[in-house]
């Protein structure tokens, strides 16, 4: 009775009790359970963080407590309290809760914006659609702090400007200022943060928090890294097959997780710090010529400023080189240039200053026919595993296509060659003639990486290829790129943001900084002895179990960094330094040599003005 009585008074002071939630899904006539009997409270000022591998049942969990879910999928059973009414029952309740007290933020923010309307227009059309009382002006005031806060660059400027000129992270941002800029009784926020680099999302869940404190809100974060989790929960509640397993306190989930699955999550995690480099820092072989060169690259765009036309300076004299065999990483924020570094590396712009080799010939020179035939021996892996393929295409055509392109082999020569990619990179072959809308997020990218491996070529380019998966999948597929880099001997740039994942698979990384290099340095000394400020400020914030050996407090980026529009004179990273001193607001540091091919450009370190240079 006295165990009954504490569970009624706990249910009483929760904003959100689910009790006994079930989905099941109905497919070819049969039924199964995609949530099974979940129940949990959330209290207001709680943030309660829910992990899981894809498949767990999270995002859909999110959706059935905002009522979002259709068929085939429907709640058989179960309660979703929200103030003690049940918005199961009352539909109606539930639709005049949505966007008002309860605001929902999902991790792909592809499409959820109107093209035809201005960012800070449509932040202001929903602020005053649940706050009429609150005038135009006070609206696009709020609408341009609140994209301050979540570190959108000239945020006053971007206001007026269209979600193309927007980059993914920076799109992922002003959904969670769509979120929040109703200061909701509840947040449901579903992989908020997996798209963002990591000092954005430190920033994220800075600016949850302090939403959590200053109005009650109670979040409810999902996500699928559990470092992720535990920096952003009070508590963290484990799904396993659509069941909860585990719920404890951050810090005693990782001290004593009870179970099986849990201690699973905590082995299988990525380190940044431990001693399990394997030997991934043996130097390339630098009398090899390298298989790809970059030498002073930069391209500019035209936009509108405040006088007329500006050039945004996307990248900014870029130097590095790749070698035979080498796993090459890239990193940096979101808006610090890597992906118009990428459309540059595969040729799908030319630079404005400045030249690219793939051994040894100028791919910013070469005619399209050449370009073509270029592209068979590098290849490109995207990000987003749904958005990259055909839907109406059958998975072996989708194979089939890059041979048909380069006029390889004949019908039935085509059809083996997709048939063994697929095994090869672990999909089944009896999938060939099937459309890929049935596959997961992690069997897409084993599609795309199939298809991009078909062509036998000599370099990998990956722009961010595992981001959108959970850890798990992560793990699988960094698994199969060793494999196969095993067996047919590629070259691979890694661009991320996930320095996990980058520390695990690069031998030699490269740091950039509002478009420039700012570090590039072999793994081992980049994570225990990075010689720029910025790379500590992202060592700094990398979601982690580990105890940290660079602490946030001394640095955090504050700040914004310059508008790519009208840098300052100097170092660009000045104003957001913690070390900054007067040479830096004059002179712009070049990429000097610390020794044992490491080299970065700032003023600090000991060795600048050396006469090294990025080919040493």
């Amino acid at each position: 009775m006295h165990d009954m009585a504490l569970d009624t008074a706990h249910s009483t002071e929760a904003l959100l009790s689910v009790r006994g939630l079930t989905v099941t899904l109905e497919s070819e006539g049969k039924t199964r359970a995609i949530l099974e009997d979940i129940s949990f409270d959330l209290k207001p000022r709680e943030i309660l963080s829910v992990i899981g591998e894809s498949g767990s049942g999270k995002t859909v969990l999110a959706r059935a407590l905002v009522s979002w879910l259709s068929a085939p999928l429907r709640v058989t059973s179960g309660e979703v309290l929200f103030s003690g009414s049940d918005l199961i029952a009352d539909k109606a309740y539930a639709k005049s809760l949505a966007g008002r007290e309860i605001a929902y933020v999902g991790g792909n923010p592809a499409g959820a914006l109107d093209p035809t309307m201005t960012v800070g227009a449509q932040l202001v059309e929903k602020l005053r659609a649940v706050r009429p009382d609150i005038s135009a002006a006070d609206a696009k005031e709020k609408a341009i702090r609140l994209l301050g806060a979540v570190k959108i660059p000239s945020a006053e400027r971007r206001y007026h400007e269209y979600p193309f000129q927007y980059s993914g992270g920076m799109m992922q941002r002003v959904m969670i200022v769509d979120a929040l800029i109703s200061d909701p009784a509840l947040l449901i926020a579903d992989n908020i943060t997996q798209p963002l680099d990591v000092t954005v999302a430190a920033q994220i869940l800075k600016l949850m928090r302090e939403l959590n404190a200053d109005f009650s809100t109670a979040i409810l974060f999902i996500c699928s890294s559990l470092p992720v989790a535990c920096d952003a929960g009070d508590e963290v509640m484990v799904l396993h097959a659509g069941r909860v397993v585990e719920r404890q306190s951050s810090a005693n989930l990782v001290a004593k997780p009870e179970h099986t699955y849990t201690r699973q999550l905590i082995e299988e995690l990525p380190t940044l710090w431990a001693d399990d480099r394997k030997g991934r820092d043996t130097p390339p072989n630098r009398d090899q010529q390298a298989i790809m060169s970059v030498r002073g690259v930069a391209k500019y765009y035209a936009t509108r400023g405040k006088t007329g036309k500006a050039l945004v300076q996307a990248v900014r004299n870029v130097e590095f080189d790749v070698f035979p065999g080498d796993n090459f990483g890239i990193v940096g924020e979101s808006g610090c240039g890597k992906s118009s570094l990428l459309r540059l590396l595969t040729g799908l712009e030319r630079p404005d200053a400045g030249s690219i080799f793939f051994e040894g010939e100028n791919v910013g020179e070469a005619s399209s026919k050449r370009l073509r035939a270029l592209r068979r021996h590098f290849q490109l892996v995207l990000q987003d595993p749904y958005g990259s393929l055909p839907p109406q295409s059958a998975i072996g055509s989708i194979l089939e296509e890059p041979l048909k392109i380069h006029g390889i082999g004949d019908r039935k020569e085509r059809r083996e060659r997709a048939r063994a990619a697929m095994s090869e990179v672990g999909l089944n072959e009896a999938l060939y003639d099937s459309l890929p809308t049935g596959l997961s997020a992690g069997q897409r990218q084993r599609l795309n990486v199939a298809r991009a491996m078909i062509l036998e070529p000599r370099l990998l380019i990956m722009d961010e290829t595992l981001s959108a998966l959970d850890q798990t999948e992560q793990g699988k597929l960094l698994d199969l790129f060793e494999r196969l880099q095993a067996q047919h001997g590629f070259t691979y740039i890694f661009i991320s943001h996930d320095l996990t994942m980058v520390r695990r698979v690069c031998s030699r990384i490269a740091v950039m900084y509002l478009g420039e290099t700012v570090e590039v340095a072999p793994n081992e000394r980049l994570f225990f002895d990075p010689g720029h400020p910025y790379s500590r400020a992202l060592l700094s914030a990398a979601p982690t179990l580990e105890e940290r050996r660079y602490r946030p407090e001394d640095c955090l980026l504050e700040g914004e960094p310059p508008s790519p529009i009208d840098l300052p004179p100097g170092c660009a990273f000045a104003s957001r330094c913690p070390h900054v001193f007067e040479r830096c607001h004059k002179e712009n540091p070049a990429l000097t040599s610390r020794g044992n091919h490491a080299l970065a450009a700032c003023f600090l370190d000991s060795n600048t003005g050396a006469k090294d240079s990025i080919h040493d």
